[in-house]
């Protein structure tokens, strides 16, 4: 496989990271409004989705250092 692959790959593990996180905040905050969860679990949930997009910056900081090392 070669670095392009790899660095695609990684790509898109970051995207789909981002994407259902997404989903799952805005699903689970339609629902919880529905059926009027509590404020405590509905941070929770909030806890959860930032701990996804901090996870999906992390990769995405990963990639561009593997590119930086990849250059010099």
């Amino acid at each position: 496989m070669s670095n392009s692959d790899t660095d695609a790959k990684k790509g898109r593990r970051a995207a789909m990271v981002i994407v259902g996180t997404g989903l799952f905040w805005v699903l689970i905050t339609m629902i919880g409004e529905k059926e009027g969860f509590s404020q405590q679990l509905r941070l929770l949930f909030d806890l959860v989705a930032l701990a996804g997009f901090v996870f999906a910056i992390w990769l995405i900081y990963q990639i561009w250092r593997d590119r930086q090392d990849k250059q010099r």
